[in-house]
């Protein structure tokens, strides 16, 4: 594995530890969170998970593998807030995410001639 792959995995699994401990601690104080720290911590271990994509030879279809999966967790994450958040003013910018990260991840797999997936409910 090159260098440069090595040394982005470490400060991200340092967030993810990091991330998960917090949640795991508002979860463990009874925190009526706990639904939304949930979903959270799957969108972002899928998310972590689909970053770390094996170097195919190709950068650019590399690049969109690994960005596809955060623009996903970002919906994800956007979709819990949408489920479990009450401020007006969070919940737009929470729909305006979605919105642009879906549109990112087309125009993203149009270039490389990819399909789109299915729209799903929002």
């Amino acid at each position: 594995m090159p260098a440069s792959l090595r040394s982005g995995l470490a400060p991200r699994a340092a967030l993810l530890a990091l991330l998960l401990a917090a949640g795991a601690a508002a979860l463990a104080a009874g925190s009526g969170e706990a639904p939304f720290l949930a979903e959270n911590h799957a969108a972002m271990t899928r998310m972590m998970a689909g970053m770390t994509v094996k170097p195919s030879g190709d950068v650019d279809a590399d690049f969109v593998a690994m960005m596809v999966s955060h623009h996903q967790g970002a919906i994800d994450m956007a979709e819990a807030e949408l489920r479990y958040g009450r401020n007006a003013r969070l919940l737009r910018i929470a729909r305006d995410i979605i919105a642009k990260q879906q549109q990112q991840i087309v125009e993203m797999r149009t270039a490389l001639g990819q399909p789109h997936p299915p729209k799903g409910p929002n």
